[in-house]
């Protein structure tokens, strides 16, 4: 039971449904379902009515509010509801070393070929008012810039955490950055990744990769946390 967040915009659910066709491909099979925590159907009460047993894995790209407050509680009413719901929880996408590649594989798709020297990145995530969460994406970035040839990898925040997105991309600008690229560290398309296509061009980007959406990388990802996530104890509606 794949979790996402959740979006009104019609696109958003099929890039998530086309991340899911990819670990569909990846393990012919295995059964696998979608719910959302907000804007979209079904929601994951709905998802787990009448199973006996599902791993619920959480569609977000790090440890913030959603994975840590609204996925248990959510957890927890449907448990109450069906005592004999047994479930494991799995970690959230990131943080994980296949991110870069993931992010790679969108740029180089724009034309910008992993590890330029002349090319600056800014790592744009949607952000987060637990600092904790954008410490992690900031951890990403740094140790993206130290095993790449990029020129700079900065990191920026679309909302709740500064520096913005456009203000990254300024002050890369004013630092000499022969090229600038915007990678963003999201899942899916949507309100965020339209304001900051929107807002990174203007302030001078030359390139805006594509969200993450279906990339092998996160399929692969996604099974292993799959993975990791059976060798777990189930918990019941008692626990």
């Amino acid at each position: 039971m794949a979790v996402a967040h959740g979006s009104r915009a019609p696109r958003a659910a099929a890039t998530v449904e086309a991340l899911l066709d990819e670990v569909r491909r990846a393990r012919p099979g295995l059964p696998v379902r979608t719910a959302y925590l907000d804007h979209a159907a079904p929601s994951l009460g709905q998802a787990l009515h009448g199973l006996g047993e599902a791993v619920v894995l959480p569609l977000l790209l790090t440890e913030a509010y959603h994975s840590r407050v609204d996925l248990p509680a959510a957890l927890h009413e449907a448990r109450a509801r069906d005592p004999r719901l047994r479930v494991r929880y799995g970690s959230t996408l990131g943080p994980h070393p296949l991110m870069p590649a993931a992010l790679e594989r969108r740029l180089a798709e724009a034309g910008v070929p992993a590890g330029d020297p002349d090319t600056a990145i800014v790592l744009v995530s949607a952000g987060s008012s637990d600092a904790r969460a954008n410490a992690v994406v900031a951890a990403l970035a740094r140790a993206w810039a130290v095993r790449s040839g990029w020129w700079a990898v900065t990191v920026a925040y679309a909302s709740a955490a500064a520096p913005a997105p456009e203000e990254a991309v300024a002050l890369l600008r004013a630092a000499g950055a022969p090229r600038v690229a915007v990678a963003p560290y999201l899942l899916a398309p949507g309100h965020f990744s339209d304001k900051v296509r929107r807002a990174t061009l203007e302030a001078g980007a030359d390139v805006v990769a594509d969200v993450l959406g279906p990339a092998p990388e996160l399929a692969q990802v996604l099974l292993e946390r799959y993975e990791a996530a059976l060798d777990a104890p189930a918990t019941a509606a008692a626990s």
